[in-house]
Order: structure tokens, then C-alpha cells, then sequence
């Protein structure tokens, strides 16, 4: 499989290529980079073969957004899709707000959480300006999950992007500004529960269909796969452990890994590495076995990672990695296999 190669996303019409990327460093969510370098990934990615991206106004209250509009708008609209997600409106600090999320290394804004009606009409009209396009490709619902609101608030925050946000985007979608509409978070279970709410196009699920995190497996997946719907996995290295090993200073969702995750990556990396295989590029290659799941997509920083991404994805992985990580009791029996 090579990573310029294209899936269809669900029942859609959109085709993606396998290997995405994922936008958030480019708008200076983890450590602020240089314009040029941002505009210079995107570029690399264009010329590789990488068709699909994915941003947010949560990047740099709005920054990731306008730095790949610049980079992309350099290129035919029809070369790409393009994700992008509700809910979360970059506004002047200090105005009025249900909650707030700061980020200081992006435009001088604060993010509130606004899942309404209103609010999601607003969010769209937004990010076409700061993209300066006149359609998007898909956007998601973003971060209506526990992690980010609380256990009591995220009830609150759910019904309210039910009842407001969803009609929203239907709308955009019936008028052709949004030609897919899905949800974008980091806990399959809160999909599930949109799945059962409202018909969705796709999911974009952050770091929960990994070689370490294999729970959507039991349900989820199988119901998409039913239905017909995409997924796009975001984080397959689970922040960085998977990509670099278990080494000091490796992260796991953005935290010092638990003792029982260092072990695992370090059984798991003498197994790749027995076969001839990186345990980044098994990582990065390891959701696309399921036949829901259209494109992965790593964090993308320069130029230079994009081109590691591709090196990592090409890599050749044979079918009896798969096996004997199953026969070791490190990923899930019922995981699809990867096949080249």
C-alpha cells in the first residue's frame, strides 16, 4: 500500500488518501512553528500525494486555519479534501463565554464552546474566511466528549450539539457549503452514542483505534462497518510513544506513560523489530485493517516529518507481525490484519 493511495470515505462521495495530515501542530497546538515551515509541510505533503487534511479552529485559535488555507490555496481546490470542526469559536479575550480554552502560542484570541445553532452557523462562516474558501470538505462536531467538558457538563454539551449543531451542518450540507458532516473526538464511546443520536456521514476518532488501544473493536467499528460509515483515525503514535519507542521522555496522550504501556511498546518494538519493521511504521499502518477506516492521520510538523511519515508508511510489513502480535496477547484477536 502505498500512502498517496485513496480510499472513499463511508457513503460519501469524498475519496481520501490513506495517509492524511493532521493539522494541529501547524497551527502551534503542542510548540509554536515558524509560518514558513507550516506552509512548507503542507506543501511537501501536496507533492507526495497527500490529498486529505485536517484543521480546526481549536489550532492556534484559528492560526492552524488560516496558515493552511495560504498553503493550500496555492493548489486547485478539486487536488484535496478538506476537514475542519464546530464548536469551538476563536473570539476576542474576555468576551462572554460558556467555557473557555486558552492557547498562547496562537492568535491573540481565547476558544469558547459554543455547540448552537447559531454558534455552528457562525463557526463555518468563520473558517471560510480564515481558509479563504468557499466550501469545506467535511466538518466535525469537535471534542464533545468527558475529557474536555466533564462528566456533567459533557451531558449538557451533547444535547446541545444534537439539537443545535447537527441541524446546523445538515443545512450547510443540503446547501452545499459541507458536502459530509461527522464527529471529531478522542473517545469512541461518545461516537457510539452520536451513531445512535443522529445519522452521520463519518467519525474522526483520536488515538482509540491504535496498536495500543484496540476498544472500538467491540462495538463501534462493527456498527459503522453496518452502516456504512467512514473513520478517520487521528494519533496513531497515541502522542508520541508509538513513534519514538519507550525511551525517556516518551508520552501517552500527552502524559508520562503508566508502567504497563512502557512494557508493552518495548515488547512490541522487539517484535517489529525481529520482522525488519519500525514500530512507527506498524503504528501508522495498523487502523487502515479495518475496512471502515479511510485515512490515518499523524501530526504534521515540517517538511522533513512529512517525508518521514511517507518513508514509515511505504515500509514493508509482513503478514506474520500481525500474527505473532496477536499470538502475544498485544493487540486485540479480532483486528483485521494489514495487507499490502
Amino acid at each position: 500500500m502505498k500512502a498517496n493511495h485513496k480510499r472513499l470515505l463511508g457513503r460519501t462521495s469524498l475519496s481520501l488518501s490513506v495517509l492524511g495530515f493532521g493539522g494541529s501542530s501547524v497551527g502551534n497546538l503542542y510548540q509554536p512553528i515558524g509560518e514558513e515551515d507550516a506552509v512548507a509541510a503542507v506543501a511537501a505533503a501536496l507533492a507526495a500525494g497527500v490529498s486529505y487534511f485536517d484543521t480546526a479552529p481549536l489550532y492556534g485559535n484559528g492560526l492552524g486555519e488560516r496558515r493552511m488555507g495560504r498553503a493550500l490555496g496555492l493548489h486547485s481546490r478539486d487536488d484535496f479534501v478538506l476537514s475542519t470542526k464546530v464548536g469551538m469559536l476563536p473570539a476576542p479575550v474576555g468576551a462572554g463565554a460558556k467555557k473557555k480554552v486558552l492557547e498562547p502560542r496562537g492568535l491573540p484570541l481565547q476558544v469558547n464552546c459554543d455547540y448552537s445553532y447559531d454558534g455552528v452557523m457562525r463557526s463555518v462562516e468563520d473558517s471560510l474566511g480564515r481558509l479563504g474558501m468557499d466550501r469545506i470538505d467535511i466538518a466535525l462536531i469537535h471534542d464533545i466528549d468527558v475529557h474536555t467538558h466533564g462528566n456533567v457538563d459533557q451531558r449538557n454539551r451533547f444535547r446541545e450539539a444534537m439539537e443545535g449543531a447537527y441541524p446546523a451542518l445538515i443545512r450547510m450540507r443540503d446547501q452545499g457549503t459541507i458536502r459530509a458532516i461527522g464527529v471529531g473526538v478522542n473517545d469512541w464511546r461518545v461516537c457510539q452514542e452520536c451513531l445512535e443520536a443522529a445519522d452521520f456521514d463519518c467519525f474522526l476518532l483520536a488515538g482509540r483505534y491504535t496498536l495500543l488501544d484496540q476498544g472500538a473493536l467491540a462495538t463501534f467499528l462493527p456498527a459503522c462497518q453496518e452502516r456504512g460509515i467512514g473513520v478517520i483515525i487521528g494519533a496513531p503514535y497515541n502522542s508520541g510513544i508509538l513513534a519514538r519507542g519507550a525511551i525517556d521522555g516518551a508520552t501517552y496522550f500527552d502524559a508520562k506513560p503508566p508502567p504497563q504501556i512502557l512494557e508493552k511498546v518495548r515488547r512490541m518494538d522487539r517484535i517489529c523489530a525481529g520482522h525488519g519493521v519500525s514500530l512507527a511504521a506498524a503504528a501508522l499502518r495498523f487502523p487502515l485493517g479495518h475496512p471502515v477506516v479511510a485515512s490515518v492521520i499523524p501530526g504534521v510538523h515540517s517538511a522533513a516529518h512529512v517525508e518521514r511519515n511517507i518513508r514509515l508508511f511505504d515500509e514493508t510489513i509482513p503478514a506474520d507481525l500481525w500474527h505473532e502480535l496477536k499470538d502475544e496477547g498485544l493487540i486485540d484477536s479480532a483486528a483485521p490484519d494489514v495487507s499490502d
